[in-house]
């Protein structure tokens, strides 16, 4: 008899204990908002209207489960901090035009305090709109739509997320302050044009740390505007590499200012670490404090790379240098293998030559033999050791 009471009085407490955290106040589960697994627009809407508006803190729940997901907007500002957490797989249409010509399928902005978490991953199903992809060749191409665009988000953390076969970008950051992604994962096949990892433009104090990411572009590129940026214990490949640049295309851009790139892996990517900027037009910038330090190179075609005279698909004429000057930049302890021979190419302005480049324990090996240097427009400082400039000039 006791031991019967004592089981049904500790059923009763486990079942109200359930119920209550169930219940719990601030966290609004999207099943709550009739989601269960597919289509779940509606209610992520729904879920996220009434966690912005409460009064504390607040978690939007996306459970396990496969899900779909229609291009959605999801907007601040907020009464208090706000998580979406989500351990579900959500799947993009497939065909791009059915995404109301957005240029993100999902989006957060305009809000403070926000955290993106969970194991979960976001599936662009790519695959269709990259055989639609002309961009490279045609200026008037159709635009295609990034899985993510944050945007002027303050103080705020994307965390342990998995971004999947982005059709265009995966990521697009864009007037924030503060941001950290860590663990952030990211995966598209090398043959999947323009499906850069991480864009950051016009952003302050932003962090990438402790992420893996793989595509067909750029792992990380840093737009105009972007300053004091850190990217930290990244694993790039494959992919073009971590790149400042493109610059100097588009008028009133703004410095790119103060970079820290630190204990990365580039692992048989088309470029290490690359500055690029565009000839031919009459952008006048700046780009200054670039640190990249203790950077391993697995086969990497273009380690170290300043290419002053970017020009894909002849869209410009190298006619006119670029006007974008490049100073105070830093290549230190960076080892490994290059895939040529030509492991460090530092093309500068004729127009605004580098200056303040310095080269520091830079031990790269092609064939088994130690890379060359080549130096247009700059002189870098060398310390320690470091392939000597073949004919360098200013």
């Amino acid at each position: 008899m006791y031991n019967q009471l004592s089981i049904t009085t500790l059923a009763l407490l486990l079942l109200l204990l359930a119920s209550d955290v169930a219940a719990q106040p601030g966290v609004f589960n999207i099943r709550k908002y009739g989601a269960p697994n597919g289509d779940i627009t509606n209610a992520l809407k729904s879920a996220w209207k009434d966690a912005c508006a409460s009064t504390s803190p607040s978690k939007v729940v996306v459970p396990s489960g496969w899900y779909t997901l229609q291009q959605i907007d999801l907007e601040g500002p907020c009464n208090a901090p706000i998580e979406v957490k989500v351990n579900g797989k959500i799947l993009a249409p497939k065909n791009p035009y059915h995404l109301n010509g957005q240029d993100q399928w999902v989006r957060f902005q305009y809000i403070n305090f926000f955290t993106l978490s969970g194991r979960g991953t976001f599936d662009g199903q790519g695959e269709m709109a990259w055989k639609q992809n002309d961009c490279g060749k045609n200026t008037n191409c159709k635009s295609l739509v990034m899985n993510f665009g944050f945007a002027f988000l303050n103080n705020s953390v994307i965390k342990d997320i998995n971004s999947k076969d982005s059709k265009y970008f995966h990521a697009n950051v864009f007037g924030c302050n503060n941001v950290t992604f860590t663990n952030f994962n990211i995966n598209a096949p090398e043959t999947s044009p323009n499906t850069d990892g991480i864009h950051i433009g016009r952003s302050t104090k932003v962090k990438i740390i402790n992420s893996k990411i793989g595509t067909g572009d750029d792992c990380i590129s840093l737009g105009d505007g972007s300053r004091q940026i850190t990217v930290q214990n990244v694993t790039c490949g494959p992919g073009h590499g971590i790149s400042v640049g493109s610059l100097g295309r588009y008028p009133n851009e703004e410095p790119v200012v103060d970079l820290t790139v630190k204990n990365c892996t580039l692992n048989n990517t088309d470029n290490g670490l690359r500055i690029k900027t565009w000839p031919g037009t009459s952008v006048v910038s700046i780009a200054s404090h670039l640190h990249f330090e203790d950077i391993i190179m697995v086969n990497v075609t273009n380690p170290v790379f300043i290419d002053q005279e970017y020009c894909p698909w002849n869209q410009c004429s190298k006619k006119s240098p670029s006007k974008i000057k490049i100073r105070k930049v830093l290549f230190k302890n960076i080892r490994g293998t290059s895939a040529t021979q030509e492991g460090v190419a530092l093309v500068c302005s004729s127009g605004v030559p580098c200056e303040a480049i310095v080269l520091s324990d830079i031990d790269l090996s092609f064939n088994g033999s130690k890379v060359i240097a080549k130096c247009e427009n700059v002189n870098p400082t060398i310390r320690r050791k470091a392939p000597i400039c073949m004919r360098p000039h200013v």
